[in-house]
């Protein structure tokens, strides 16, 4: 019987640690498709609450800290048009989020309008119950015309 009822409180905890888990992966999952929308819109107010003022931000071109990386998506320098989200995964590690989005991105880069296909990672961390951006690389990927 004492056996039972550890098993019973073992699996509970294990199904509510796990319902924790994926709310936590799903709200992050939004952030992010939020986080494509507000950088198409140009929307740097609500880009400055989400990015951690330490955060980097690594592009083909180069990396650089959060106050350049507000100041080229205003000023138009990378106008991220349009995401298309193909895979999205998220892990959870405490209080980090690791998400990874395979996407094709429509992007104005000077006056050239480009379409490539990237994994990017982005990394979350959750300070006093709000989730921030501490990180947000693309890695470009092959395509067979590529190679």
């Amino acid at each position: 019987m004492k056996i039972s009822i550890i098993g019973l409180l073992f699996i509970i905890s294990a199904q509510w640690s796990f319902a924790q888990n994926s709310a936590a992966e799903q709200e992050i999952i939004q952030l992010s498709k939020d986080k494509w929308q507000w950088m198409s819109d140009k929307n740097v107010d609500a880009l400055t609450d989400l990015f951690h003022e330490k955060a980097m931000f690594v592009h083909m071109g180069g990396s650089w800290g959060t106050e350049r990386e507000l100041k080229i998506i205003e000023g138009g320098g990378i106008w991220y048009k349009k995401a298309d989200i193909h895979e999205v995964s998220v892990k959870i590690i405490d209080n980090t989020a690791i998400l990874i989005n395979r996407i094709d991105l429509l992007a104005e880069v000077g006056d050239n309008e480009v379409t490539n296909p990237f994994e990017v990672t982005e990394v979350y961390i959750n300070q006093d119950g709000t989730w921030k951006l501490g990180s947000l690389s693309f890695t470009k990927l092959m395509v067979r015309g590529d190679r």
